[in-house]
């Protein structure tokens, strides 16, 4: 995860202390005019044609069968892979095949990161392999590995106040997990704050809740001026046990092995297809998810079924024959994991359409069991989401919550106030399987990715059909519709 990534979801977690309190009484205080209301609630059938198609009739179960059958065909898709571009030529042709409109794919140059072997020994005070995933962007070890003595620290303070002891050692992270957010500056900057002080290399542990010995991997960014250094993470169980045994006074000796490579960039492709609105083609509303994920497990749940739920909404409507006045463009992003690459790449060349993005989603945090929506914009945005998500209620979908920090590849379009969101899903165990060899389909369930489903297309329906757009500024803007 880049420095700007990380900044991002620093402020999305400033923006929840400060609008968990009153969002509830924002939505509560709505006054939306009894037109506005009357014309949401018209389009309830609409709803439950969507609902009863995909949670209960032709197309139940097919946003996991589609997903199942493109994780078995290619599995993990790190940008800069040969697996990645035929996975994007794939849906690309594959939603030809559906019907989708104005299909095609938009080069984008990416990182291109190769992992190679790798391993972590433990020497002493006794022998034992300890199970590691190298970081993002790493640097690989000499050939021979690094052998060095290991100090353990559960802070960046800590590794401050023993920075005398720090010059060729291994320093070893045992930080505790608070949230991913806060959490995963660990990852970022274990490596660069280390050699600051003369360390030799790092070990991370997992930016996870709960660990069964899974290490988890994740992208981490050199400072410019400092020495590079390798770095990977290790798995929780690991991390407390060596942080036991330093604190006992015990030698702590390890051995680091990684062929790690950074490769000249890559091109990758977003992939796009759309749903062309009949009367105002030109404003867009947005559904996404991205389609890289990391090179370990099968990136079934971050982003595959992030991806598919965007993908298939588009088709089922499309099969439907549910054409709204607004365009509805559903993206695959590419190189996400890598620091939002696909989406800078894509809002930069596309800066001439910004006016027109009525509405933006995006689906990565898990596609557990639907509750709604998380939302970005103005209250007025929170007012009318709330009033779609009360057409919900046959599949428990009506909650609403800010901010979107689900949508990660919306960042720049949230934050010049386009307004957008992402899916309120049962995601406590999310950071359970996230970037570790555990994101396979197993992760998914088909019920809950249909009733995702219902809930993304209707909303993508609704919102881009309405009489009047999503409002970003102005909050007498309805009451003049």
């Amino acid at each position: 995860m880049t420095e700007n990534v990380l900044i991002t979801i620093c402020l999305l977690l400033l923006c929840t202390i400060v609008f968990c309190d009153i969002s509830n009484n924002e939505i509560e205080q709505c006054n939306l005019p009894k037109k506005i209301k009357d014309e949401i609630a018209s389009y309830a059938p609409v709803v439950e044609k969507i609902i009863n198609e995909t949670v209960y009739g032709k197309y139940k179960g097919t946003t996991y069968d589609h997903l199942a059958d493109f994780i078995d065909k290619f599995g993990n898709r790190i940008a800069g892979s040969s697996n990645l571009e035929n996975a994007i030529d794939y849906m690309l042709n594959k939603s030809i095949q559906f019907n989708l409109e104005n299909v095609h794919g938009e080069k984008v140059q990416v990182p291109h990161w190769v992992r190679g072997k790798e391993s972590a020994t433990l020497l002493e005070p006794r022998y034992q392999s300890l199970a590691m995933l190298g970081l993002g962007s790493s640097i690989g070890t000499p050939p021979e590995g690094i052998r060095a003595e290991a100090v353990v620290v559960k802070s960046f303070d800590e590794l401050k106040n023993i920075s005398k002891k720090v010059k060729g050692k291994i320093v070893v992270f045992d930080q505790e997990y608070v949230s991913y957010g806060i959490s995963v500056q660990y990852r970022d900057y274990a490596a660069s704050t280390s050699a600051s002080y003369g360390g030799v290399a790092t070990l991370v542990r997992s930016i996870t809740p709960f660990s069964l010995n899974t290490p988890h991997t994740g992208w981490q960014d050199y400072n410019d001026n400092i020495t590079k250094i390798p770095t990977a993470c290790i798995t929780v169980e690991d991390a407390n046990m060596l942080r036991r045994m330093y604190e006992r006074g015990e030698k702590i000796v390890i051995e680091l092995k990684m062929e790690a490579k950074n490769l000249p960039p890559a091109t990758s492709r977003n992939t796009v297809g759309e749903i062309v609105g009949h009367s105002e083609p030109q404003k867009i509303v947005i559904i996404s998810g991205h389609l890289d994920s990391w090179d370990v497990g099968q990136g079934a749940m971050d982003d595959g079924g992030g991806a598919f739920l965007s993908w298939n909404s588009a088709v089922i409507l499309k099969a439907l024959g549910l054409r709204a006045k607004r365009t509805i463009r559903t993206i695959l992003w590419t190189a996400e994991e890598e620091g939002l690459v696909g989406a800078f790449a894509y809002v930069k060349a596309h800066k001439n359409e910004t006016k027109n993005l009525n509405f933006v989603m995006e689906s990565d945090e898990g596609t557990f069991t639907p509750h709604g929506l998380k939302y970005s914009g103005i209250p007025d945005v929170g007012c009318i989401l709330q009033e779609i998500l009360n057409l919900f209620p046959t599949i428990n979908a009506t909650q609403l919550q800010q901010p979107a920090d689900g949508a990660p590849d919306l960042t720049e379009w949230l934050q010049e106030g386009i307004p957008g969101a992402s899916l309120l899903n049962e995601a406590e165990r999310y950071f359970w399987f996230h970037h570790s060899a555990a994101d396979t389909m197993d992760a998914e369930n088909p019920e809950a990715l249909d009733k995702a489903t219902a809930l993304w297309a209707s909303v993508a329906y609704i919102v881009a059909n309405l009489s009047f757009d999503m409002p970003r500024n102005s909050t007498d803007y309805l009451h003049k519709v």
